[in-house]
């Protein structure tokens, strides 16, 4: 293992901050206000994006325990985008809707220039898993 510098724990708050901000401004309003009447997958994918936003909040304190959240993000922003937008562009029917959401997942686009990778093997890749069943300690 090796330490990550303070400018990488700040630049990895300040993803965090991102998207306490962003989900805080832009999410929790209409969940806030439209809860009971948003059709049924709307409040889910709210509801879920809200929970990310809360737990960005402890990102702020713990920058590296909280890495797999901003994994997270990154990964489903980046399905959404190779699957869903890339196709709907290359077909010429990205609305403004699509468009919106297309600049909301652009976000991510930090994400993997302030993850530290070799942090990200060497915890959950290199590291030996934790055991499937207690140890017996004869």
């Amino acid at each position: 293992m090796y330490d990550i510098s303070p400018l990488r724990l700040n630049l990895l708050r300040g993803g965090y901050l991102l998207l306490v901000v962003g989900i805080g401004a832009g999410m929790w309003p209409v969940l806030l206000r439209d809860g009971p009447e948003l059709q049924l997958m709307h409040g889910a994918t709210l509801s879920m994006l809200c929970t990310v936003g809360l737990l960005a909040i402890l990102g702020l304190r713990y920058p590296l325990r909280m890495l797999p959240l901003l994994m997270f993000e990154m990964t489903w922003k980046t399905i959404w985008m190779l699957r869903i937008a890339v196709p709907l562009w290359s077909a010429d029917r990205l609305d403004e809707n699509f468009m919106a959401t297309v600049v909301a997942c652009a976000v991510a686009l930090v994400f993997p220039f302030i993850i530290p990778w070799r942090y990200v093997l060497d915890t959950y890749v290199r590291l030996p898993a934790e055991p499937w069943k207690p140890v017996r300690r004869d």
